[in-house]
């Protein structure tokens, strides 16, 4: 299974960015996608998730600007960012909780770096 994600770039503050990922190989279903980031020096942190029923979960930091859906046909998970902050800046991965031969295994995309302009 592997996830790609794409959608990073450089965007002055205020801006917005739009990230995508989408899961392909073997695999019967997909439980929860998410978005993480990671900032240098700091410890990667959950960004918001998305249940396979549509359900959302937000960190306190991006929620009223980042909006985090999901094309359960097309196995993918999307990150609309909007007013944007030089704090957002981080590598963003995003993560799925794939069903496979009849196990629960959590997969990472290859992140994609995010950076805002002051």
């Amino acid at each position: 299974v592997q996830l790609q994600a794409s959608g990073g770039g450089l965007v002055q503050a205020g801006g917005s960015l739009r990230l995508s990922c989408v899961a392909s190989g073997r695999f019967y279903s997909i439980n929860d996608m998410g978005w993480y980031r990671q900032a240098p020096g700091k410890q990667r942190e959950l960004v918001a998730s998305i249940t396979s029923g549509g359900s959302t979960k937000y960190a306190d930091s991006v929620k009223g600007r980042f909006t985090i859906s999901r094309d359960n046909a097309k196995n993918s998970v999307y990150l609309q960012m909007n007013s944007l902050k030089p704090e957002d800046t981080a590598v963003y991965y995003c993560n799925a909780d794939v069903n496979r031969y009849g196990l629960r295994m959590d997969y990472w995309g290859q992140g994609t770096q995010v950076t805002v302009s002051s």
